[in-house]
C-alpha cells in the first residue's frame, strides 16, 4: 500500500483544495491529512473562520481523505512521516523547495495550485461582500 500526506489548514474549503486532495490520492492508495491546529494556526499568524474541529469533520467527509492528524508545529513532519509509514509527501506549488529536506524520508511532489482560487482571496471577497 503507497501511502501519501500532506498537511494544511484547509480552511474555507474549496474547489482548490478539493483538487489537491483528489491530485494526492491518485499518488497512492491512502491519503493521510495533517491538518493544523488553531494553536499552530495562531502561531503561523493565521486566524482560521472554522475551528479545528470544524475544518477536520469537513475534511473527513471527501472520498479522498483516509485519515486526518493534527499538525501542531513546522517540526513534526519527519516524525509523522516515519509513523504513519508515509511513501510521498505532497504540498501545493506555492511551497516549492520548502521541505525538500523531507526527502531523505520520502519522496516530495509539488502539486500545481488550482489558478484564481485561494482561501485568502475567498475571504476577502466574503469580507467585503457581506
Amino acid at each position: 500500500m503507497k501511502r501519501v500526506i500532506t498537511y494544511g489548514t484547509f480552511d474555507v474549503l474549496h474547489y482548490g483544495h478539493i483538487n489537491l486532495l483528489k491530485r494526492a490520492k491518485e499518488l497512492g492508495d491512502y491519503l493521510i491529512v495533517g491538518l493544523s491546529s488553531d494553536e499552530f494556526n495562531l502561531i503561523k499568524n493565521k486566524k482560521s473562520f472554522y475551528s479545528y474541529e470544524e475544518r477536520k469533520n469537513l475534511l473527513e467527509s471527501i472520498r479522498y481523505v483516509d485519515l486526518i492528524i493534527p499538525e501542531n508545529n513546522w517540526e513534526q513532519k519527519p516524525s509523522d512521516i516515519q509513523e504513519y509509514k508515509a511513501d510521498i509527501f505532497v504540498m501545493g506549488d506555492d511551497w516549492k523547495g520548502k521541505f525538500d529536506y523531507l526527502k531523505k524520508y520520502c519522496e516530495v511532489i509539488y502539486l500545481p495550485r488550482t489558478p484564481e482560487v485561494s482561501s485568502t482571496q475567498t475571504k476577502e471577497y466574503l469580507s467585503t461582500t457581506f
